[in-house]
């Protein structure tokens, strides 16, 4: 006589037995907090710089503002010597300040992009997904760095092709492009923050196109701080722009420059940007 079917046992048995199943239905424990923040801004950060591939006519037109610079006002101002550059010829003078110039023009229109992605239901997407706002930020205002330190390598080019007399230290050009970069993700978060709070593209390069200029303007790119009047000077303390530019003229030209503060002030800056961008990201998906 045949045995009877041993009766199976419930899965419960399994999952309860140490050496049961419980590595397959139970899944992994994610990570959270702190440990998954560089993964998410990194991955945001290489899915804005794909971009790069399919267009690079941004590239390509932006080089042509700083090339203009450089070889019309610098030359034309460096042959009239008007104004006191401490005995460094005035090309070599404002080439780190065209550095600083491009890169924030580069970045001081990001929150457009934002609002594209807004518009076309991508940034929603985002949103609901477990990568924290302040990492879709943080890798969106890196990303800009990265961008603005390309076209910063542009200018560096063409001002070497100049004649400008710069460092080839790569320890000083490491220094240039942490410079670049941290000035480049405070004015994306600039950007981003206007973004949130206007809300509409028009509204927004109204804005960038009105606070460009006298960011440039009221920094020490052009001239230094000396020879500003009382009030301008004032304006260029609270800056963030003059103080990527004296750490980019510190490094280039080997001038005297508050390298600590101007990174700290640039830290600060860019720390804050992030901060004020990610609270009035949520604005944007309504």
């Amino acid at each position: 006589m045949s045995e009877a079917p041993a009766v199976p046992r419930p899965a419960s048995a399994d999952l309860a037995h140490p050496g049961g199943l419980d590595l397959l239905v139970v899944p992994p424990r994610a990570r959270t907090g702190w440990r998954v923040l560089p993964a998410r801004v990194g991955a945001m950060c290489a899915v804005e710089l794909q971009k790069l591939r399919h267009d690079r006519t941004e590239l390509y037109t932006r080089a042509v503002q700083p090339a203009l610079w450089l070889l019309i006002f610098g030359e034309t101002f460096t042959r009239i010597k008007a104004i006191p550059t401490g005995g460094i010829p005035y090309l070599d003078y404002l080439a780190p300040g065209i550095i600083a110039q491009s890169a924030m023009f580069i970045a001081i229109f990001y929150g457009i992009m934002i609002i594209w992605e807004r518009d076309a239901g991508i940034l929603t997407k985002l949103l609901v997904t477990p990568t924290p706002r302040s990492a879709l930020i943080t890798g969106k205002a890196f990303a800009a760095g990265l961008k603005a330190l390309i076209q910063a390598l542009v200018v560096v080019v063409i001002a070497a092709l100049l004649g400008v007399a710069m460092t080839w230290n790569p320890l000083r050009l490491l220094g240039v492009a942490v410079a670049v970069v941290l000035g480049s993700a405070f004015f994306s978060c600039l950007s981003m923050t206007i973004a949130g709070i206007v809300l509409t593209r028009d509204r927004l390069m109204g804005i960038g196109q009105a606070i460009t200029m006298p960011l440039f303007f009221g920094s020490n790119a052009l001239y230094p701080v000396a020879v500003m009047p009382g009030w301008l000077q004032a304006v260029s303390k609270v800056n963030p722009l003059s103080y990527q530019v004296d750490a980019l003229r510190g490094l280039l030209l080997g001038t005297h420059a508050h390298l600590a503060l101007d990174y700290g002030v640039l830290v600060v800056a860019a720390a804050l940007g992030i901060l004020s961008a990610s609270s009035l990201l949520g604005r944007l998906a309504r």
